[in-house]
């Protein structure tokens, strides 16, 4: 049980610190690695209380996933000449309070959640789908999502397969004014279509049409 504490603490530790290094760092791609630190350590810190689907699914969803995404967005801007022009700019300054604001709320949106559950322990007891301490919590939660809520489950994902089928009929549509590749014409044309052999004179030029 100390060693459980002790990794505990450590975890929580090495989540703090590199949460604070992803906004304090001068370095974008150093801070995308502090934040890939962070999804795991949170993910190690899942797993030591009992919820290892959400571990899981953060270390396949975020640290798998989005934060790679990012890392890979990161180093394919030019993120150098950026780096001291955004505090410096008055149009992007302007973001500022706003962005403060919507940390402050919330900060006080969790402050409210948190007092709920320590001075009203009846809220917990409200629920209908009790806890079994026999199964484990990955059984918990896909019998309660593929029982109670299949419903909202189902609708979500037809949700999300709409917004992929949108946007692959996005990416073909056709568009005037822009040149697309096609490489079924350029394989099948043949070499008297792009090779034109002219016969030019000593010392004069060659007339092209455009």
């Amino acid at each position: 049980m100390i060693i459980h504490s002790i990794f505990f603490f450590i975890f929580s530790f090495i989540a703090i610190v590199s949460a604070i290094m992803v906004t304090a760092s001068k370095n974008t791609v150093h801070s995308v690695f502090f934040l890939i630190l962070d999804f795991i350590s949170i993910s190690c810190l899942f797993i030591m209380i009992g919820a290892e689907f959400l571990g899981m699914m953060m270390l396949i969803v975020y640290v798998g996933a989005v934060a790679v995404l990012f890392l890979f967005v990161v180093m394919m801007l030019n993120v150098s000449q950026q780096k001291n022009q955004w505090f410096a700019s008055t149009i992007s300054s302007t973001h500022i309070p706003m962005g403060l604001l919507i940390s402050v709320i919330i900060f006080f949106e969790i402050i409210i959640v948190i007092a709920g559950w320590k001075y009203k322990p009846e809220i917990l007891n409200s629920f209908p789908n009790s806890v079994d301490s026999e199964i484990t919590n990955t059984h918990s939660i896909g019998y309660v999502l593929y029982t109670d809520y299949i419903h909202v489950f189902q609708i979500s994902g037809m949700i999300l397969l709409t917004a992929m089928i949108g946007a692959i009929v996005l990416t073909f549509r056709q568009r005037t004014g822009l040149k697309r590749q096609s490489y079924l014409k350029q394989i099948s044309r043949e070499r008297d279509e792009s090779v034109e052999l002219k016969k030019v004179e000593s010392k004069k030029g060659v007339k092209i049409d455009v």
